[in-house]
């Protein structure tokens, strides 16, 4: 094997695949720098064009992952950055009563992946939108006035987790690729958020998370929460 055909190999290896939701916007993007070319070769405007053409591919991105299956787990539904853990009462609209559960907030930046996973495997018994306002994602005001969409995941054990996908300050569409009364695995694809959001994931009560602010999650594969572990919640720092 060729050093060239080794080096083209690992990079493709690394490439993660685009969802179909992006390709629209990819297309689009590609058109707009394919006329600048024509038009405007080698100009400022159509490397910025050919620039915005990548970053769109790369914002759709939709890499695989490998989820862990064991019962009681709660993995992550976001890449992003752990931004809050609190225990607070549950939105109404979740239907979730008024007992407080430990909410895990996870920030996504526009860098990072946007296509959203199951945190555990069940039936959506609750799909709420709910409009509102489009804040900074990354404030703790952002989980009630923000724009978002609710689902309840109720487990074959009965217990329910919440996941809310809430709209940004860039982001200003919501999309969800299941409804209400669909079964999802464990780390499947259910929805994505365009251009910078967060994920809200509430736990049921007594129950708290085994990650820390600051930290970073991986979608699909970063276990938020045990609920079959006595194990203490975790203190961490950051080094």
């Amino acid at each position: 094997m060729s050093q060239n055909h080794s080096l083209i190999e690992t990079i493709a290896s690394n490439l993660a695949p685009v969802h179909r939701d992006g390709w629209k916007f990819v297309g689009a993007a590609g058109v707009l720098a394919f006329l600048l070319w024509l038009l405007l070769p080698f100009s400022l405007l159509a490397y910025l064009a050919l620039g915005l053409t990548v970053y769109v591919a790369y914002f759709f991105r939709d890499p695989a992952r490998v989820t862990p299956l064991r019962d009681g787990l709660v993995v992550s539904p976001a890449d992003g950055r752990i931004s809050s853990i609190e225990v607070v009462r549950p939105p109404i609209e979740l239907g979730l009563g008024e007992t407080p559960r430990q909410r895990v907030s996870i920030f996504l930046s526009v860098l990072d992946v946007h296509i959203n996973r199951a945190p555990v495997a069940g039936r959506i018994s609750r799909s709420i939108y709910v409009p509102g306002a489009f804040f900074n994602a990354a404030l703790d005001k952002a989980s009630e006035e923000n724009e978002r969409r609710a689902l309840v995941i109720t487990q074959q054990s009965g217990v329910d987790i919440a996941v809310v996908q809430i709209a940004g300050l860039i982001a200003r569409r919501i999309v969800t690729f299941k409804g209400e009364g669909a079964s999802v695995g464990v780390g499947e694809r259910f929805g994505l958020i365009r251009f910078g959001s967060r994920v809200d994931v509430y736990l049921p009560p007594e129950k708290h998370c085994l990650v820390a602010v600051g930290q970073r999650a991986i979608g699909g594969e970063t276990v938020l929460a045990d609920l079959k572990s006595a194990e203490a919640e975790r203190e961490a720092r950051s080094n």
